[in-house]
This record gives C-alpha cells, sequence and structure tokens, in this order.
C-alpha cells in the first residue's frame, strides 16, 4: 500500500506537467494560423513600402528634371544625410521585426514630408514663373511660312547685307493677326517704314511690333487679351508682298521672336 502510494506520488508531477505540455501545444497550434496571418500581413505591407519608396524615387527624378533648367540657386535645397539622437527604447525592449518595421516606417515618413516639401516649393514657384509666362509673348500671331527671320541678311531693296530687327511671316492679305500675350496697345497707327502698325507693352519692359498691317482693330491705350484680333495682314509701307513683320523688343532692344514663341 506505501509503495501504491509512493508510485502515485511519484507519477503525479510528470502528469502534471504532461497535461501543462499539452495545454501550450494545443495553445500554439491554435496560435498558428494567427501568426500565419500576421507573417503574410508584413510581408505585404513590406512589398507596399518597398513599392512606395520607388514611386517616391520617381518623385524625386521628376523634382529633379523639373527645377534642372532654373539653376542650383532656384531649387529646395537638399537634406544632408547625417542623421542622429537618442531613444528611451534599448534594443533589447523591441524585436528585429519590430525595430526593422519602425524603422522602415520613419524613414518613409521622413521621406514623404521631404517630397511634400518640395512640392509645396515647387508650386510657389511655378504659380510666380507662371503669371510671367502669362504676359510673354509666346504665340504665333499668324500662321504661317517665316520668309525671312531675325538676324542678319541681304536686303530686298540693295542685296547688301543688313540686320533684320524681326520675322517676316508670309499670309495673305486681310489674314487675322492675334496678340500672343495680354498687353495694352501704345501704338496703332501709321509708321515710316512698317506701314499701318500696331505695338503692343506686354509688362516688363516686353513689347510686341506687327507691321505692314491692311487694318487696324484696336486703338492707342486699349487693353487686349491673349488671342484676340488686333489687326489683318497687307502689305502697306515698305514691303515687297503680303505678310507681317513681327517683331519683338525688349528694353527697346530688339530680340528673335523664336526665343519666345513655344505655341
Amino acid at each position: 500500500m506505501t509503495f501504491v502510494v509512493a508510485a502515485t506520488a511519484a507519477v503525479v508531477p510528470f502528469l502534471e506537467d504532461y497535461l501543462a505540455l499539452r495545454q501550450q501545444r494545443d495553445s500554439l497550434a491554435s496560435m498558428a494560423p494567427r501568426l500565419a496571418e500576421q507573417q503574410a500581413l508584413i510581408d505585404l505591407y513590406q512589398t507596399r513600402v518597398r513599392e512606395l519608396r520607388a514611386e517616391i524615387d520617381t518623385w524625386r527624378e521628376l523634382h529633379a528634371r523639373i527645377w534642372e533648367p532654373f539653376g542650383p540657386d532656384v531649387g529646395p535645397g537638399t537634406l544632408g544625410a547625417g542623421i542622429g539622437g537618442g531613444s528611451n527604447t534599448t534594443l533589447h525592449e523591441i524585436s528585429p521585426a519590430s525595430a526593422g518595421v519602425r524603422e522602415e516606417l520613419a524613414r518613409l515618413s521622413d521621406s514623404v514630408k521631404e517630397e511634400g516639401d518640395n512640392l509645396r516649393s515647387l508650386e510657389q514657384f511655378l504659380g510666380r514663373a507662371g503669371k510671367l509666362l502669362a504676359v510673354l509673348p509666346s504665340r504665333w500671331p499668324v500662321r504661317g511660312p517665316v520668309n525671312s527671320d531675325y538676324g542678319r541678311r541681304l536686303s530686298p531693296w540693295t542685296s547688301s547685307a543688313e540686320f533684320h530687327s524681326g520675322m517676316d511671316i508670309g499670309a495673305p492679305v486681310g489674314t487675322e493677326v492675334h496678340a500672343p500675350a495680354p498687353g495694352k496697345v501704345v501704338f496703332a497707327g501709321r509708321h515710316p517704314e512698317y506701314g499701318i502698325a500696331v505695338i503692343i507693352e506686354h509688362g516688363g519692359d516686353t513689347k510686341s511690333l506687327y507691321g505692314h498691317l491692311s487694318r487696324l482693330n484696336v486703338s492707342v491705350d486699349q487693353n487686349v487679351e491673349r488671342g484676340q484680333v488686333i489687326a489683318r495682314t497687307g502689305n502697306t509701307g515698305r514691303s515687297s508682298g503680303p505678310h507681317l513683320h513681327y517683331e519683338i523688343q525688349v528694353n527697346g532692344q530688339p530680340v528673335s521672336p523664336q526665343s519666345y514663341i513655344w505655341e
């Protein structure tokens, strides 16, 4: 009897350990699907983060291409690579996986903030540049072949070299001439060289001149809008045939109209 009691007393602890281990095994087995689901979510998250970082890299390349024509002094400054700072969290308090996720989140957050700042700077700059571009004579006033461009040429009158201050665009008499940008008419009438002519002031010391016209549609001190019909082409003044003499002046000096036209 004593042996049975002693044997039972010895077996009970092992039985209790067995039951505890079996309970832990069942618990782990029930957690396995949840762990697999969580791992799948982490893998999906990491894939999505990589895609977002690749997208942000394309933003940087796009910003660089947009800023490049305006020079390095115009665009936003580049953030330095050095970073630092303390933390109350020690390495043994977080798992490697959690640390990696948190670090990736921090890097992604910094990148998004940086690109957001760049976008706001770009928006402000383009807003200012857009106002300037809106008043530049960037349109063709009339469509047609360029019979004579800006610069040195042989004079059609003497066959000697001369400087041509604008460009001659071939067009039949009566073709509509459109204002290439908004502005104010400062001259509309007869000119000794260009016959019936119009001069528009666009601001920023920039003016445009239209010569050899047949008819005027505007008068002095009149404000005109971009695309508005200001005159009709003709063959008046010192002209060898129907065409429009188109000239741009900056600070009173003629410049190449071709450098302004982009439409």
